[in-house]
Order: C-alpha cells, then sequence, then structure tokens
C-alpha cells in the first residue's frame, strides 16, 4: 500500500514506519523539517513538508495516519501552550482532509489519532467506547480533534479514531519521566497511587493502529490499551520489581499541581479504559500483563 504519514518522526511514529517499511509498504512522512531526514530515504521511504502539494500525494496513497500534534507533558498549559496543543491537532488534521476532500483518487482510509484524555478524570468508573466525554481542556481538544477528522466521512472516506492510552516503552511516553528515578533508587508512586492507568506497550499500539487497514470494517473511535488498566500504585510497585528497586519514595499530588498547574491532570486523574471495540473485532494483544509488558521493555 501507499501510506501517508504525519507524526512518523516522533516517539511512536518511528516504531510504526519501522513496522509499515518491513512489510513492504510504501510510505511518504510529513514533517516540519524534512531536509533532517534525507539520510532515511528509500526506495519506500520518502519525506515532505507540509508546504508541500497534499492534494497530489492523497491522489496516489491508499490510506492516511494523522499523529501529529504538540507535546502535552512537561510544561504548565498557560493559554499560549493550550493553544499549541489545540492548534497542532485541529489544525494538521483539517489540512489533511481538504486535501483529501481537492483529490481525485481519494484514499480509502484515514486513521486519526485520539486520546485517553477525551473520557477526563473519572475515579474507578470503567470506560468503553460507549461512554460518554468529559468536559474539560484536553476532552474539548479530543472531542474537536476527532470531529475534525471525521468530515472526511462525508466524501466516502473510512474514518477511525484510536483513542491511546498511557504509552509504554523506553525512549519516550511516561516511563521516561519515571524509570530514571528507579534507577538511582528513588523511584515510586505519582499522586495517591490510586489513580487508574490505561496503559499500553508500544508494539501493542502499532498493532492496533494497522488494524483498521486488515478490518476492512472496521470504523470510528476505539480505545487502544491494555485489556488491564493498572493504578499508579501497581504500575509503581511492579516496575520496581523488574528493576530490582525500591518503590516508596511518592511524588505527591500537590507537588505536581504547584510545578504543572492543569498539565497534572492527565498524570494524576484516573481513567479506567477497556479495549471492548479492539477485542470484539478479534484483536489479540501481546502484551495484556503489566509485569510481562515492563520486562519485556526493561530488559
Amino acid at each position: 500500500m501507499n501510506i501517508l504519514i504525519t507524526g512518523g518522526t516522533g516517539f511512536i511514529g518511528r516504531e510504526l514506519r519501522e513496522a509499515l517499511l518491513k512489510e513492504g509498504h510504501n510510505l511518504v512522512i510529513i514533517t516540519r523539517s524534512p531536509g533532517k531526514h534525507e539520510g532515511e530515504g528509500a526506495s519506500n521511504q520518502r519525506f515532505i513538508s507540509w508546504e508541500d502539494d497534499l492534494v497530489v500525494e492523497m491522489e496516489s496513497c491508499d490510506a492516511v495516519i494523522n499523529l501529529a500534534g504538540e507535546n502535552i507533558f512537561g510544561q504548565r498549559w498557560n493559554d499560549e501552550v493550550k493553544k499549541k496543543i489545540y492548534d497542532s491537532r485541529i489544525d494538521s488534521t483539517r489540512m489533511l482532509v481538504k486535501a483529501m476532500q481537492k483529490a481525485g483518487d481519494k484514499p480509502e482510509l484515514f486513521i486519526s489519532a485520539s486520546a485517553s484524555g477525551i473520557y477526563g478524570n473519572r475515579g474507578d468508573e470503567i470506560i468503553d467506547e460507549e461512554s460518554e466525554a468529559a468536559d474539560d481542556f484536553l476532552a474539548r481538544v479530543c472531542i474537536d480533534w476527532e470531529a475534525e477528522s471525521q468530515k472526511a466521512a462525508e466524501f466516502g472516506v473510512r474514518v477511525v479514531n484510536p483513542r491511546i492510552g498511557i504509552v509504554f516503552e523506553e525512549g519516550g511516553g511516561a516511563l521516561e519521566k519515571m524509570i530514571p528515578a528507579f534507577q538511582f533508587f528513588v523511584g515510586g508512586p505519582i499522586g495517591d497511587g490510586k489513580q487508574y492507568m490505561s496503559w499500553v506497550h508500544r508494539t501493542d499500539l502499532v498493532k492496533a493502529l494497522l488494524f483498521p487497514i486488515e478490518q476492512k470494517g472496521f470504523i470510528g473511535h476505539y480505545n487502544v490499551c491494555s485489556p488491564n488498566p493498572a493504578t499508579m500504585n501497581e504500575v509503581a510497585d511492579t516496575l520496581g520489581s523488574v528493576m530490582n528497586r525500591p518503590s516508596f519514595f511518592r511524588v505527591p499530588r500537590f507537588a505536581l499541581d504547584i510545578v504543572f498547574g492543569e498539565a497534572a491532570q492527565p498524570i494524576t486523574g484516573s481513567t479506567r479504559m477497556q479495549p471492548k471495540k479492539l477485542q470484539v473485532a478479534g484483536f489479540k494483544f501481546r502484551f495484556e500483563e503489566l509485569e510481562e509488558a515492563l520486562a519485556d521493555i526493561i530488559s
């Protein structure tokens, strides 16, 4: 297949590209700085910018995978940061949809990312795809992000929105922040530790992102996370066990609130999500259990 990807140079996108290239697909990656990736060019992979003719690219591709978006972690959410988080997702999706609309031959499939943040802080409530969205900042970003992508369905493109949980893998995501503390024997849970993390191993995330390519009838939004969400206490204890390190240096919630303000919510909030739609469709996770997933990553 010919597949166009945004966000293809990031933490998730790199793994996604590797999987697709191994399968022999032809990739076009949209990036702000294509010149930085000249050395990564191959017969079945090339890089373009957002200023290139996206309509022409759409006319020759079978599927579009949209992962573009400003990082939400590591900084306070003032008005400027919130605007970047919002605009980076909505504007890029809007550009893709407009290019599809103008294309004579349109892609068959649009896989446009969303996030578990759409559900907000829900405590112990078990959440599936039928659960209502929340009404906080991240939820509103996700709602508008999905709505923008769904406009492509109006002219015959099949649209799916993977609502991605907390991604586990070395070199990025949540573990990039947690592992160093454990390495120096000062690791532990964040907040009260009772909040649920809807986690997913990056290997399973990539499989789930590509699942709609294989399943032609798969449509709409779907949750991407292990069937076994864990509390922060369980994540910290298991990570400590796998690394043979203690796990009792708790980071109190008030400290995160002081440093990050509203931006602490994705870490201290609780989302107990289930991948019901994937399971019903027959998707098989490689890493369902937390200990197995972390052992694979840390080893």
